[in-house]
């Protein structure tokens, strides 16, 4: 065949060959989602959010979830959303401390009444939109933020007083505002990872740990301990964070899907873990555990030595603001009220108290203590 001719038959030959050949398919985003706990409010948000999820974008998200702490023990969870190896992590606030100060604020004593105050309070939308973008500075943005439980202290051996709890090796979270209050009833405080919490306990190396009764019955604390003692100073809230740089490398409509499936997680899992704080206290008494409480008196004195810790004395605060009461569930200094939402009935406003959260600084008191990195 003469040159000529050769060369427009080539090109036709690849011109066919190449709209023949299959189109490049967009690679599959890959969306870990880690957790320390099972079978409890954590890791039923992470379902209800994969969910939400895929009927949003479908197939362009892959969520792949992680409980019971099978990417690590919390301290490498948290490394791993800061540096991005891990896309999704979900834990109790006071984990993220040692990351940013700020996160301790959730975790003072007196600072919720219920669950219910709890949820009013953290999804009030003007807050609940600040907080998602509260620690952008360290590369986190909260997509998930859910009420967990009340703080119980499990104990091998009964403490239905103060009395019984000095002395005793207690395993807290790592935040100050679980460390230092164990300190003033004469506990001794050791912040430690979940996973390594019951050969501690097998071995003598504990006595007890704080915790919600969710986690001790999911993980069978029953065959290690029987006795609970319902402290209640603080409720437990949990957070979802996602690893802000692999957020903005998705497209805007993964971004939007991304936080509304979290949002509308967040409002399936609150009665939900709810009813299943319920169900773990009935589970624990089946399995022969026992549920203490303190005398009356004892847990009003606990309450003021736990607030004292976290707001010294000072000529500005009001000593009939709530907080200063055994029962409180306001926060320090002023509210900061929502310019058009009214107060919901049965509880306090639907509105974080100020704390100057909104700025960014933690009040007189919070720096006191450094946080551990457990």
């Amino acid at each position: 065949m003469p040159l000529n001719r050769l060369v427009p038959a080539t090109f036709a030959v690849l011109a066919v060959a190449v709209l023949a050949s299959p189109r490049p398919v967009a690679a599959q985003t890959v969306m870990k989602l880690a957790s320390a706990t099972i079978n409890d409010v954590q890791h039923e948000w992470q379902k209800l959010f994969a969910a939400d999820l895929q009927k949003r974008v479908g197939d362009k998200v892959k969520t792949e979830i992680y409980p019971a702490s099978q990417l690590g023990a919390i301290p490498r969870m948290v490394d791993g959303v800061l540096l991005g190896t891990i896309e999704s992590f979900i834990t109790p606030t006071a984990f993220l401390t040692p990351t940013d100060p700020r996160f301790q604020i959730f975790d003072v004593p007196g600072l919720f009444a219920s669950p219910e105050h709890v949820h009013a309070v953290i999804h009030d939308p003007a807050y609940r939109d600040h907080m998602e973008t509260m620690f952008l500075n360290r590369g986190l943005r909260i997509t998930g933020a859910i009420y967990n439980s009340p703080t119980v202290v499990l104990t091998k051996r009964p403490a239905p007083t103060l009395e019984d709890l000095k002395g005793m090796k207690v395993r807290t979270f790592a935040s100050p505002l679980q460390i230092e209050p164990m300190k003033a009833i004469g506990a001794i405080p050791v912040p430690l990872a979940l996973t390594e919490v019951i050969p501690q306990l097998q071995s003598g190396g504990l006595d007890g740990m704080l915790a919600g009764m969710p986690i001790l019955t999911a993980f069978k604390y029953y065959d290690v301990a029987k006795f609970v003692t319902d402290l209640n100073f603080a409720q437990i809230i949990t957070v979802n964070v996602i690893n802000e740089a692999w957020f903005q490398n998705q497209s805007k409509d993964v971004q939007e899907a991304i936080r509304a499936a979290g949002r509308t997680a967040e409002q399936q899992a609150f009665p939900w873990g709810v009813n299943n704080v319920q169900k773990t206290n009935e589970l624990w008494v089946a399995n022969k555990g026992e549920i203490l409480k303190l005398p009356p008196q004892q847990q009003a004195s606990m309450m003021q030595t736990f607030v004292s810790l976290v707001l010294p004395q000072r000529k500005d605060l009001d000593p009939s603001h709530p907080l200063q009461q055994p029962s409180g569930a306001a926060a320090h200094g002023r509210w900061h009220r929502h310019p058009t939402k009214p107060e919901p009935s049965g509880h306090e406003p639907a509105v974080i108290a100020k704390l100057d959260l909104h700025r960014g600084a933690i009040p007189d008191g919070y720096h006191r203590f450094p946080g551990p990195r457990v």
